[in-house]
């Protein structure tokens, strides 16, 4: 039996800010390749091209797009973009479109939305009752619900069909937020936790997380990694302008917020730079962080030792792997982590914080806690001074690297539906 899949997301590519439409893109492919029948509700914050009324060409995929056969995307009219800076709205209209949109709120606090965007309350409600409503008219087995914003459209659909729900955790408000967790997201995510069927986390260190700070049942809670991508196509974007190549270039593609430990890395780069003097840092991203990245740069007496090129995409973030020697990714918690995987992919050797998910799993990587700022430097000396040891990163990294593929993340994601619905 194929089981139709009702999938809720908040991201897709071309339009990302993050590595969950990253991963929603890689799982979501696998899946089609697989016959695998799937229904994506994408919130429509911009333009959605369509080729054939619901199945979207990516020309940034491959040269010639990627055209889905198995799966059918549904756009819906909603705006969920969780790191917007202003707000408008107010409690009170968040709670009448809760209402509104028949969501089960008795154990919801609100409170002030921090990190998050302006109106997210308001569009997480709304994009339930757009869900709600589509789920009067299509036909499903389950709904797959990718992370919090998509959470209550995920419980209320499951209450109005009767389906069952399995949420997929790519991150948690604890590793967003730290100790400092907004009540009414962390709410949302313990609610959906304990009405799921089933809960897939990215990685044993999320599972962990939600075992002890949400209190599920282990045996509720299954691990499917996160894969890559292996065949890159063509990319597009605007080009930069890059530093010398007779520098070393060592390298931060992230969000630049608390989670990413953008801090640690400017520190590290201090230490690294009272040994080496030819080296650079490019620190790729946007986040709450990134003008207080920049003054702490300059008050570190590096400021011109570090480059800050905002959101890359396309030609962009290939051109920035290709000049990398060394990537370093040094999360306060990172539930997977993608982009290592992906700079393997360029040959970039990848320095891990061991408080990330891809570091249980993979061998082939220098780690570090995130917090040891002269290890870490040590480390990043330690590559950069010694191609041998930069060579092996590369080769055993990149091999090893093979082995994480979206089509196994696919067909794990299938026999827990099965198992789930007790069908063959």
């Amino acid at each position: 039996m194929k089981v139709r899949t009702l999938m809720l997301g908040w991201e897709f590519p071309p339009f990302i800010s993050g590595g969950l439409g990253t991963a929603c893109l890689g799982l979501t492919k696998a899946m089609d390749r697989l016959g695998m029948p799937v229904i994506f509700v994408l919130p429509k914050a911009k333009p959605v091209h369509l080729s054939g009324g619901s199945v979207p060409v990516f020309e940034s995929d491959s040269p010639g797009g990627y055209a889905f056969r198995n799966v059918q995307f549904r756009p819906v009219a909603a705006a969920l973009n969780p790191y917007a800076t202003t707000r408008s709205g107010t409690v009170a209209t968040v709670a009448e479109d809760l209402t509104k949109a028949n969501l089960p709120d008795d154990d919801l606090e609100f409170g002030e939305p921090g990190n998050y965007g302006p109106d997210i309350y308001a569009a997480v409600a709304r994009y339930a009752r757009k869900v709600l409503t589509l789920g009067l008219t299509e036909q499903f087995d389950l709904i797959h619900a990718h992370d919090w914003m998509t959470f209550p459209a995920g419980v209320a659909l499951a209450a109005q069909s009767g389906k069952p729900l399995v949420i997929q955790v790519h991150s948690t408000e604890f590793d967003r937020s730290g100790e400092h967790v907004n009540q009414y997201v962390y709410d949302i995510e313990r609610h959906a936790m304990h009405a799921a069927a089933r809960i897939i986390a990215v990685s044993n260190y999320t599972r962990n997380i939600i075992i002890s700070r949400y209190g599920v049942p282990p045996q509720k809670v299954e691990v499917v990694y996160n894969g890559v991508e292996h065949q890159n196509g063509s990319w597009s974007g605007q080009r930069q302008t890059w530093p010398s190549k007779s520098d070393k270039i060592v390298l931060f593609l992230g969000r630049i917020t608390m989670q990413k430990g953008p801090e640690y890395f400017l520190h590290a780069a201090r230490a690294v730079l009272e040994k080496i003097d030819n080296v650079k840092f490019i620190m790729a991203g946007d986040g709450d962080m990134l003008y207080q990245s920049i003054e702490l740069a300059a008050q570190l007496g590096i400021g011109n030792r570090v480059l800050f090129t905002r959101f890359l995409r396309g030609d962009d973030v290939r051109k920035v792997y290709q000049l990398a020697d060394l990537y370093v990714m040094p999360s306060v918690s990172e539930p997977f982590g993608i982009a290592p995987l992906e700079a393997l992919q360029h040959d970039v050797p990848v320095l891990l914080s061991k408080q990330s998910g891809i570091a249980e799993a993979f061998r082939n990587a220098l780690k570090v806690d995130f917090w040891d700022v002269q290890e870490m430097a040590n480390k990043m000396v330690a590559v950069l001074r010694h191609p041998p040891l930069q060579g092996v990163l590369r080769s055993e990294g990149r091999r090893e690297a093979l082995k994480f593929r979206w089509e196994d993340s696919a067909a794990r994601m299938n026999e827990i539906y099965h198992q789930m619905l007790g069908v063959a």
